[in-house]
């Protein structure tokens, strides 16, 4: 879950780092009267989407007059899909310098990863593969935490122009935020140190994990409602766990954890996954609504099916899929990948339903998916 800017500074200065001065405003007019309360400002677009500035929903006003103007110009624009309904009017801040810095989930060491870099300010995706060694990463022991001494360690080589106690300090407690409220992501870009030499949050960017939403229930009543594209409110509506994405290869697997995976292969091989969509034990059920869901986005050019059973049987899945495959007649190329408890059954069904034999590997089945939607017009 998403939150906006605004919100997730709150949580910043709640951690005891510095946030600029700043109002929240609708309207020009309210806009015009915040500049004219603390002088010159950024006025800056409350969406949960990346790279406002690039899209214009960032801008700086000298003056209440401009920040009148700035902020009717802003209002009622549309970033990555998200209309503009509020500004956060931001002092602004007098920079020596910036810094990016962040707390993640790392996939690699299945832990907190904690990153600084002394060129903030800037695509942080950018300068990672123009020059990956320009930022510094530290992966977290959850039992250990990360305190002022481990990023004093993070920090050690590094040019910095300011306090490097301070930086270390406002690193660690940056993990806290991270670590209290149930983070995927925590990053500040940039992290500015000020003329005056104070360090101060300029932006913020909270993720909050989607497993911890009824743990921080409070909390996640700030979030930002995801937006959901019409076959995902369809699917929604069919009690079916569909994500929309903007590849080719549809999935249809058993379990989050098998979908995720499937979709991994997919990109391992090169190809784009056009959805996640997991179906369990009751794909007898659920597999006319679910193809057919998988099938009505028009990117799709093949379909990778995945079954791994330990309690629920193969056979019982497959055969549900190929009562909805048999109901709606698809022309597109279809790969089945079955492992696990009743597989002999369902290779049986397979081979005398569809005329099918399933891949002898998960991975086959799917650079078999990906090279297919790449030879379709």
């Amino acid at each position: 879950m998403d939150f906006l800017e605004h919100h997730a500074k709150t949580l910043l200065a709640a951690a005891g780092i510095a946030i600029p001065e700043a109002r929240l405003a609708d309207s020009p007019e309210q806009a015009a009267a915040a500049v004219d309360e603390f002088g010159a400002a950024m006025i800056k677009a409350q969406v949960a989407a990346g790279k406002r500035g690039k899209a214009g929903a960032i801008l700086p006003a000298d003056d209440p007059q401009a920040a009148g103007a700035v902020a009717e110009r802003i209002l009622g624009m549309t970033v990555a899909g998200h209309p503009v309904e509020t500004l956060l009017i931001e002092r602004r801040a007098r920079i020596k310098c910036e810094y990016y810095a962040a707390v993640i989930n790392d996939s690699a060491s299945r832990g907190p990863l904690v990153m600084f870099s002394n060129a903030g300010g800037i695509d942080i995706e950018a300068l990672a593969a123009r020059d990956p060694q320009a930022i510094r990463c530290r992966q977290v022991d959850i039992r250990a935490g990360f305190n002022a001494s481990d990023g004093l360690a993070l920090l050690d080589g590094i040019a910095l122009d300011g306090d490097r106690d301070q930086l270390a300090e406002t690193l660690a407690r940056l993990y806290r935020v991270y670590r209290d409220h149930d983070a995927e992501l925590v990053e500040v870009n940039p992290l500015a140190l000020t003329e005056g030499g104070e360090l101060v949050a300029l932006d913020c960017k909270f993720t909050l994990d989607d497993s911890a939403i009824k743990r921080q229930a409070e909390l996640a009543a700030q979030g930002v409602t995801p937006r959901l594209s019409e076959l995902e409110m369809r699917g929604r509506a069919q009690g079916l766990n569909y994500i929309e994405l903007d590849g080719d290869v549809g999935v249809l697997a058993n379990g989050a954890g098998l979908t995720m995976t499937t979709m991994d292969v997919i990109v391992h091989h090169g190809g784009h996954p056009a959805n996640f969509l997991e179906i369990g034990g009751d794909a007898y059920t659920q597999a006319t609504p679910a193809l057919e869901l998988v099938l009505a986005n028009p990117r799709v050019r093949s379909l990778v099916v995945n079954f791994c059973g330990s309690f629920a049987r193969t056979d019982v899945m497959t055969g549900g899929v190929i009562d909805a495959w048999e109901t709606l007649r698809p022309t597109l190329p279809v790969f089945f990948s079955i492992r696990g408890t009743g597989r002999e059954a369902a290779v049986a069904q397979l081979e005398r339903r569809l005329g099918m034999q399933p891949r002898d590997s998960m991975d086959e089945a799917v650079a078999a998916a990906v090279n297919a939607a790449a030879r379709q017009p």
